[in-house]
């Protein structure tokens, strides 16, 4: 049966962990893999790490500091950053992550999910979609880049589309709430939830575990990925990596 899960969600870039307001104004927070060592003692349900450089710059991931972090956490991993194969997508498996995310290439080329789902399996791929309000209307756009790019998609269509072709869950980042610590997009996640029948987590915005838990009541079963409530704390955002549990949630195992 699943159930909801609390996920701290890392950013890598140059080796280091930073975290990012709306995509931009990076923060170095750490070495990650004594966050890694960190939330192990936490207990966390699941970790999200994201090379945020790696599709940018065309680079393939790191395999040499993820073989590192995968070998030093007992807790389950996804990743996500320059896959663009379903051969690398069987690497990174074999490393020890659980799932491996795609973004920039699953909107390029679609199909990628297929051949990822018959390379390592449905329950391991992870689409992870970036939108942000655009237009008169506010419309949630799907973007690319970082958030630089704006795509034509529409998110509803592009959501069935990628659960037809075989993603096991989808990701989907607010970047207007990316590090603001205000409360998720509530409207986005109930478009989100109404659209697909596979596991969702929703990232951007949680300040508080009030209110992953409002993220819970909305949408029943969700993964509730948050940045910056596990790394920094007080209204300087000084560094100190946590894990705040939802009133009455499960620990993990």
């Amino acid at each position: 049966m699943l159930r909801s899960r609390i996920v701290p969600s890392l950013l890598l870039r140059d080796g280091g962990l930073v975290k990012t307001r709306q995509f931009a104004d990076d923060k170095y927070v750490g070495d990650p893999i004594n966050a890694v060592k960190i939330f192990n003692e936490k207990e966390v349900d699941e970790l999200a790490i994201f090379d945020i450089d790696a599709t940018a710059q065309r680079h393939e991931p790191d395999y040499d500091l993820l073989k590192s972090i995968a070998a030093e956490s007992r807790m389950p991993l996804c990743y996500g950053g320059g896959v663009t194969t379903a051969a690398q997508a069987s690497r990174l498996l074999q490393l020890g992550f659980e799932k491996i995310s795609i973004n920039s290439a699953a909107v390029a080329r679609p199909q990628l999910v297929r051949e990822m789902a018959d390379a390592i399996g449905t329950q391991s791929v992870v689409v992870t979609i970036d939108v942000r309000k655009a237009g008169l209307l506010g419309r949630h756009a799907i973007y690319t880049g970082n958030g630089r790019r704006q795509t034509k998609l529409k998110l509803t269509d592009f959501l069935g589309e990628v659960e037809a072709l075989g993603a096991g869950e989808v990701i989907v980042n607010a970047i207007d709430r990316d590090g603001m610590m205000q409360g998720y997009d509530l409207a986005l996640s109930r478009t989100v939830r109404d659209a697909i029948s596979i596991p969702m987590t929703m990232l951007g915005g949680a300040g508080s575990p009030a209110d992953m838990e409002q993220l819970i009541e909305t949408v029943g079963t969700v993964g509730a990925a948050a940045g910056s409530l596990f790394v920094f704390t007080g209204v300087y955002r000084a560094v100190l990596i946590s894990y705040a549990r939802p009133a009455g949630a499960e620990p993990n195992g």
